[in-house]
């Protein structure tokens, strides 16, 4: 396996990345360094926290978890698991939501516990978001904060449902998603008038809690998003690039998603 890893104390890049030849290699890559971590917290009676994304970017880090579950025998009964967002307003049975997403991907083929998965709720009461936020962030600190954080990216750099001009020190609540990112998404809707306008997201102040980040990029689509948040200055115009600000976060990506570097 192919990867190449940049010292920033070398060079000029701001964040930490590895290049793989294909998205395959590298969701590999990342699933063997979650397994590693699991095992070694089962070794000494700890649960492993992990904070999950959505979307096509870890599908196939996924599929390897689930093969090293049926295969190798990895077991997930030691694995908490908190979510990134959730579309709003959207039922866990919806075919779009991400319950259901993640009960495809990953949940429904593993050994975890039903009671240790948590993903953000596209039922509250809207008047009830602000307390539920703040409640999803205590969960995760009781929890012991996340061990690993998976996130991709977005083509205008946003993490979770983190959009440009989020606040570095946000908390999960309740957003408006900006149209590039709805039309993103309307591949898996019918029609884009159905893709919601809004997302409850964990903030990237929750996100800067976790103890290691691991941010995930395929293809040429993203190549300008990682740029920007690899080399440029931190700025609340692309969200990724306030992970400069973690001291363990390292970018995961393809040859095509490194052109620009």
């Amino acid at each position: 396996m192919m990867a190449r890893t940049l010292n920033t104390n070398l060079i000029s890049n701001k964040i930490p990345y590895e290049i793989y030849e294909s998205s395959k290699q590298g969701a590999i890559a990342v699933a063997q360094m979650i397994a590693t971590l699991i095992k070694e917290k089962q070794r000494v009676g700890e649960n492993c926290v992990l904070g999950l994304a959505t979307g096509s970017t870890p599908e196939p880090m996924y599929a390897e978890l689930i093969r090293m579950h049926k295969e190798e025998g990895l077991s997930f009964k030691n694995v908490i698991t908190f979510n990134l967002d959730e579309y709003y307003p959207m039922k866990p049975e919806s075919s779009q939501s991400y319950h259901y997403f993640m009960e495809k991907q990953l949940f429904a083929h593993v050994d975890i516990k039903e009671e240790n998965v948590h993903v953000p709720d596209g039922t509250i009461q809207e008047n009830d978001i602000k307390e539920y936020g703040a409640s999803y962030d205590k969960q995760i600190a009781d929890a012991g904060g996340i061990d690993i954080q998976i996130l991709g990216i977005g083509n205008n750099g946003h993490i979770g449902f983190n959009e440009p001009g989020a606040s570095r020190y946000s908390g999960t609540r309740l957003i408006t998603l900006d149209e590039n990112t709805r039309e993103a998404n309307a591949r898996n809707f019918s029609h884009l008038e159905e893709v919601p306008y809004r997302a409850i997201t964990m903030g990237i102040g929750s996100i800067l809690k976790s103890k290691k980040i691991m941010l995930l990029a395929w293809g040429d689509k993203k190549a300008d998003a990682v740029q920007k948040s690899i080399l440029e200055e931190a700025t609340e115009s692309v969200p990724a690039s306030l992970l400069q600000a973690h001291n363990n976060c390292v970018f995961i990506i393809d040859t095509a998603a490194s052109r620009l570097l």
